[in-house]
């Protein structure tokens, strides 16, 4: 089984496209929330991910824009495009975010935004956080989105190894448990704007499957001035120039 894994794609509609354009032959396409907020056509990007059988779970932004997650919890630049986000949703948008699930278990694949024990709020910022969230969930691997940083940290012989994932690079992952992040497709956050995702290779028959790191451009440009058009914050259009 090969598995299209984006997180985070924050109504960025020409990321989610490039990115579409960019996929090599997978089976399933996975979304580790966030679906929306930040960005500027929220409907569009839910609307492509139904069309491409997307399997997604509920971030903090998707539950806010519903009414689900108290948007106070957000600073003000997020909480302006939140509740602009509320006040455009079409009823099959926000439909769509009503459905999802906080967390998904698929054979050995558990997949949320946030983390396992908490899986819309929590950052897993680092090797600590990782350790302690190997605990709260059964399967071999776990997927999970919310840092918009792309990460694969594995458990190796009692020890938590982290490893930053670099576009066009892969983790190689044995028996051993891991959890892994594909990074943001349209909020990226590690000094590169292109998109990121991943793509998981599981093949039952190997003793070794891969997550690979890959990256893409899109037209930032059109995005940045969709943003404009419609008034969300100044310091989240001028973001994406830089990848933070």
């Amino acid at each position: 089984m090969r598995f299209a894994v984006l997180s985070d794609i924050h109504a960025n509609l020409p990321a989610l496209e490039a990115v579409a354009a960019d996929l090599p032959p997978v089976d399933q396409v996975w979304v580790l929330g966030d679906t929306v907020g930040y960005g500027p056509q929220p409907n569009e990007v839910i609307a492509t991910l139904q069309a491409m059988g997307a399997r997604s779970v509920l971030g903090n932004h998707d539950g806010a824009a519903i009414g689900e997650v108290d948007p106070a919890y957000f600073n003000p630049d997020a909480r302006a495009a939140i509740e602009w986000t509320a006040g455009v949703l079409d009823p099959n948008a926000r439909a769509y975010i009503a459905t999802l699930p906080e967390l998904r278990i698929d054979g050995d694949v558990t997949a949320v935004h946030g983390s396992p024990r908490d899986p819309i709020w929590e950052y897993i910022s680092g090797p600590v956080v990782a350790a302690e969230n190997f605990e709260a969930y059964e399967t071999r691997l776990c997927l999970f989105g919310h840092t918009h940083l792309p990460v694969a940290f594995r458990a190796v012989d009692g020890e938590i190894d982290g490893t930053i994932g670099l576009p066009g690079t892969s983790a190689r992952l044995g028996p051993e448990r891991a959890m892994l992040n594909p990074g943001s497709v349209g909020q990226p956050r590690d000094g590169l704007r292109d998109a990121a995702y991943a793509v998981l290779d599981l093949d039952p028959g190997s003793d070794t499957n891969t997550f690979e790191f890959r990256r893409v451009r899109y037209d930032i440009d059109r995005t940045q001035r969709l943003m404009r058009e419609v008034g969300l914050p100044a310091r989240l259009v001028e973001r994406l120039s830089y990848g933070r």
